[in-house]
């Protein structure tokens, strides 16, 4: 297991889980047959996560014929984020204990919200969430989300054999990978030939 606080980097083991997601079976970290990107993001209805997640949705078979699977891990229960999982085609795992935050060095900062970068990210999603919202195509975040407001996002590229192939410890509540960019680092990562898309 990692200790807390040591951030994991490219030709790291990753700490080896067997993962409960909120609805379907569980699943194997890693996946021998397939790249894995586990995505740790902030509380459930957290309106920049939910941004960031739709351009996931809206490219996920993309995403899948590149030989990725999606994971995304939250710090909410399973009951704050069943209301969300609508339409989410890929894995939520709810890890309201923060036991795979600790595992992978995620941790949450005051900066996930002073920081000026991510002052338009957060007014651009939520006037998108209201907008949403009152179309009654989105749900609210709970007021006193499990875990708090001020968690930072990570992603993580994992390979068959169970190795980081790259991360990004988020700097703000916006600072995860675009699709082009996990898929740039997917077609360099290494795999078993009998994977290769």
């Amino acid at each position: 297991m990692n200790l807390p606080g040591r951030l994991l980097e490219p030709g790291s083991a990753a700490p080896v889980r067997v993962l409960d997601p909120v609805l379907g079976p569980r699943l194997a970290v890693p996946d021998p047959e397939r790249l894995i990107h586990l995505q740790f993001r902030r509380f459930a209805g957290c309106p920049v996560c939910h941004l960031h997640l739709r351009s996931v949705v809206r490219r996920h078979e993309e995403i899948e014929a590149a030989g990725i699977r999606e994971v995304v891990v939250f710090h909410s229960p399973e009951e704050e984020l069943r209301p969300h999982l609508d339409d989410l085609p890929f894995a939520v795992v709810a890890d309201p204990g923060k036991r795979l935050y600790a595992a992978f060095g995620v941790e949450s900062s005051p900066r996930s919200l002073l920081d000026p970068r991510v002052w338009w990210p957060v007014a651009r999603s939520v006037a998108l969430g209201v907008g949403a919202l009152l179309r009654g195509r989105q749900k609210p975040p709970v007021a006193r989300p499990n875990g708090g407001r001020l968690g930072l996002p990570a992603d993580f590229l994992i390979t068959g054999e169970g190795l980081v192939a790259a991360a990004k410890y988020g700097e703000h509540a916006d600072d995860q990978w675009p699709v082009d960019t996990l898929l740039s680092l997917a077609a360099a990562a290494p795999r078993p030939a009998a994977a290769t898309p």
